[in-house]
């Protein structure tokens, strides 16, 4: 993610960063539980009836446009953009078979890019996979910088109700992989695409390609957005100029431009984009925001200070009058709002090379995160059911009052609810508070 700055915090004398060290020598041991749901969750944040699986998939594009390659003192002829391979790794959350079994750690890096962290969730490593496919395939993509576990609570959730989710390490744009953020503009609603056509035949049909979405955050959703027909303006391919991009290449993202308008893929049924980055930077205009043509549901938080949000986040949902979409807010939240996993024990401490705590990279000063995580997964749920498997049964999920403190919970003597219930649906009584979702169809 594209953080702001930061006051460097003091460095503590030798005596107290003795006591610190002494304090955190623990934690190496430590887990990280991604699959945790609180006691006052929504009703679809549960994992699904199916167990998981879990594999790690190794993906090139052999002729991708090399960014990075091109000269930026010298154009390069038109047509003669140097190509390379463009290799992704992705974790692939599936549905797996009854009965099957599989060591359900993962080791991750932390936001230095350095430190391996364990995450504990109910995927398990290799597991046999399920005979029930193909299943939908979904997405996952991170933020810059990010990898593919940053989301893989909401993948193995996903799987867990029968889902293929491919989370993605986008090159480039990785904490140990961190190249000029040129690369990432340009190629991250490219990744996204290229995983849909290129992963159901490494996984032997297990996904289908036809029922597909994206999940993205941050720059994942910024690419998302892109890859499902808003296409930036030409103060955005300039903003790329100067950051790794030169002479024009984002310009393929422009919108009405032949290469854009050929972008979009049809088996791309749906989009949830948490905190898109751009719209605050002036990479969308009314017009280009317009494009988007894939039901979406954006998720942010009211004060979010990296992507923004009255002139970001919620401008891009008010004027994104192409589709039917929706916008989940969590008020006094900021970037980090429903799309990170719990910040790991060993993030805590201040890190001199990064002149902050890790932990602000997954954490919300104000939100407790399996709170907005459960939250969100719920969201996810429907909305993805609702789209892509086409569940009507989810509709309730999605009809909201559009502030939650605004609905009454009436429940009816014997069981069920009176007619003057208006409360969200699937959250239990007292605890939709602090949030608005609000819904716009296509035309408004």
């Amino acid at each position: 993610m594209i953080r702001p700055s930061l006051r460097p915090c003091p460095i503590p004398s030798v005596p107290a960063a003795a006591a610190v060290a002494s304090l955190l020598a623990p934690i190496a041991s430590a887990e990280t539980r991604i699959d945790v749901t609180r006691p006052d969750a929504p009703e679809l944040a549960a994992y699904g009836p199916l167990p998981v699986g879990v594999r790690t998939v190794e993906l090139v594009d052999e002729g991708r446009p090399d960014i990075l390659a091109v000269d930026a003192a010298e154009a390069p002829a038109p047509g003669e953009v140097p190509t390379a391979p463009r290799a992704l790794t992705a974790e692939v959350f599936y549905p797996a078979a009854g009965g099957a079994t599989g060591d359900t750690a993962m080791t991750a890096l932390l936001r230095d890019g350095v430190t391996e962290v364990t995450l504990r969730g109910r995927a398990m490593r290799d597991a046999e996979p399920s005979a029930e496919g193909p299943f939908p395939l979904v997405v996952v993509s991170h933020g810059y910088p990010g990898n593919r576990f940053l989301m893989a609570h909401i993948a193995e959730n996903l799987a867990s109700r029968g889902y293929v989710a491919a989370s993605v390490d986008h090159s480039d744009s990785t904490y140990d992989d961190l190249g000029p953020f040129g690369s990432t503009l340009v190629n991250r609603p490219l990744d996204q695409l290229f995983v849909i056509d290129a992963l159901p035949e490494a996984l032997d049909g297990l996904a289908d390609p036809d029922r597909a979405a994206i999940v993205g955050y941050s720059m994942g959703g910024y690419g998302a957005v892109i890859a499902a027909g808003a296409g930036v303006t030409a103060q955005g391919v300039a903003f790329a100029e100067e950051r790794g991009a030169p002479h024009g290449l984002l310009s393929v993202h422009l919108a009405g431009s032949e290469t854009h308008e050929a972008l979009p893929d049809p088996r791309v049924r749906a989009v949830v984009a948490f905190a898109p980055w751009g719209r605050a930077r002036g990479f969308w205009d009314a017009e280009g925001m317009a494009g988007l043509s894939v039901p979406t549901l954006f998720v942010t938080g009211s004060r979010d200070d990296v992507s923004g949000y009255e002139d970001g986040v919620r401008l891009m949902w008010e004027e994104a009058t192409g589709t039917d979409r929706a916008l989940l807010t969590f008020e006094g939240a900021m970037h980090n709002a429903g799309a990170p996993y719990p910040a790991p024990p060993e993030s805590y401490a201040f890190d001199e090379e990064l002149s902050f705590a890790p932990f602000e990279h997954y954490a919300d000063p104000v939100w407790d995160t399996t709170r907005l995580n459960d939250v969100s997964q719920h969201f996810v749920t429907a909305w993805l059911d609702l789209h892509v498997k086409e569940e009507g049964g989810m509709a309730p999920y999605l009809d909201l009052v559009p502030s939650a403190e605004d609905g009454v919970f009436s429940e009816a003597e014997g069981g069920g609810f009176d007619e003057d219930h208006t409360y969200w649906t699937g959250f239990p009584a007292r605890t939709a508070q602090a949030m608005r979702f609000e819904r716009r169809a296509a035309g408004r």
